[in-house]
């Protein structure tokens, strides 16, 4: 991609400043010279938050998926076969929640039904965690994949999750930033890191989880449908269908929250157990994605039932180098927040527990920094669930025990303890709505 390198970036800051759309080419030189160390750090931040107030239009936001795809490789699976046939890719995104641990119980029901899953994720951000963290607390895993093991890997076991590399560069740079400038919840910027990295993976078709309430990026149900609505287009132009699905994220999602504690949960809904809520959620996922994939005839949540969804996710960690023999790390200290009276849960707060997490180490507060693999919540009443005076409530969890103070802090206000004949929660629908 050819480059006009006439642009300077105080210049393209104060435009977007006051408001005013950035042009194709400036796009293009921005993401390019940053992706260079051309701008500095300082001037990509200003020119985030100026993003994040004054937004960019639809046209904006393409040309700046575009320009961070070009940043790197765009791989290529559409002759991927195994035993003589053709195997169908499909990939799936989450917009980030607390406690959402899916990727890893859904790509291996996909794959156990016959897709190939190329899952390119991240680490955490904000208050929600990275899925490359859950894995990484798994002894020996490796989430850096060169093509050719990825190619092979897909091809035999069929799922991968992996760290983007090469794929969209810029937008690994660009997502560590906006989790320190306070810019993470801008619908363009969310819309266009999570369709480069998914359209240069090259998946064939795409399917969008798009969470909405407090624990959410998007808060609405109109701004959620809106976001999904753009990620969908976005698909559309670079030829990859696209749906989405709009779930809710007022409360967690499970009983965990926290890197080793939502892997333990997602092999317990492996082997056929696992909370209500995670279970239904990446059934209904992998629905979505098996019909997009053209394999609607497959029954994913048999693959639960079976063993095979095990058998697949066993194979896709052995492949990177992961040993599910070896015990997950636990976290040094422990501290249980008990129910004050009698009565009945009332909704959990997903954004308190987030950041309740992040407290204890689970997540981290500049890019770089290593996170607690044993950190994190443990939610021992669901809403609606009726509690005693003195019954643990959750389990904090970290190795560093000054942290607990700004945990219980965090957590406080978080949750309610309901009493009378009205006392139980309106429950929510997990699944809101879908698009288009």
């Amino acid at each position: 991609m050819a480059v006009n390198r006439s642009f300077d970036a105080p210049t393209l800051i104060a435009a977007k400043r006051d408001g005013h759309r950035l042009p194709d080419a400036a796009i293009d030189w921005l993401i390019d010279s940053y992706t260079a160390a051309e701008i500095a750090e300082e001037q990509m931040a200003a020119l985030l938050m100026a993003i994040f107030l004054r937004g960019m239009d639809t046209g904006e936001t393409a040309r700046w998926t575009a320009a961070m795809i070009a940043s790197g490789e765009r791989m290529d699976f559409g002759e991927l076969r195994r035993d003589g046939r053709r195997v169908p890719t499909v990939d799936k995104h989450s917009t980030g929640g607390v406690g959402d641990k899916i990727t890893l119980p859904l790509v291996a029901v996909v794959a156990a039904c016959g897709a190939a899953v190329p899952q390119a994720s991240g680490r955490g951000l904000g208050h929600t965690g990275g899925t490359l963290d859950k894995l990484e607390s798994i002894a020996g895993f490796d989430p850096v994949l060169p093509t050719a093991r990825l190619r092979e890997q897909l091809a035999t076991v069929g799922a991968a999750i992996f760290a983007a590399g090469a794929l969209a560069p810029a937008d690994a740079k660009l997502y560590a930033l906006r989790d320190i400038t306070a810019t993470v919840e801008s619908l363009p910027l969310i819309a266009s890191s999570v369709m480069s990295k998914k359209l240069a993976e090259g998946a064939q078709a795409l399917v969008l989880d798009v969470k909405v309430g407090s624990g959410a990026f998007m808060k609405s149900p109109g701004q959620a449908r809106q976001l999904a609505e753009l990620m969908i287009d976005l698909g559309a132009a670079h030829g990859v269908p696209t749906r989405a699905l709009l779930t809710d994220m007022n409360s967690p999602l499970g009983a965990t929250v926290g890197n080793a504690l939502e892997v333990a949960e997602a092999l317990d809904v492996l082997a056929g157990g696992g909370p209500e809520d995670v279970v239904a959620l990446t059934v209904a996922l992998a629905t979505e994605m098996l019909e997009l994939a053209g394999l609607d005839d497959r029954e994913p949540a048999a693959t639960l039932a079976d063993g095979t969804a095990m058998d697949a996710f066993a194979a896709m960690v052995a492949a990177q180098g992961g040993d599910l023999s070896v015990a997950l790390p636990v976290a040094a200290c422990s501290e249980t927040v008990t129910a004050s009276r009698d009565g009945t849960m009332g909704e959990i707060d997903a954004m308190a527990v987030g950041m309740t997490a992040w407290r204890l180490g689970a997540g981290r507060s500049r890019p770089g920094e290593r996170v607690q693999a044993g950190a994190g919540v443990r939610i021992h009443r669901r809403p609606g669930e009726p509690v005693s005076a003195g019954e643990a409530l959750f389990t904090l969890y970290t190795d560093a025990p000054e942290r607990f103070g700004p945990a219980h802090a965090e957590l406080d206000g978080g949750y309610r303890i309901l009493s009378g004949p009205d006392a139980a929660p309106v429950p929510r629908p997990l699944i809101i709505g879908a698009a288009p």
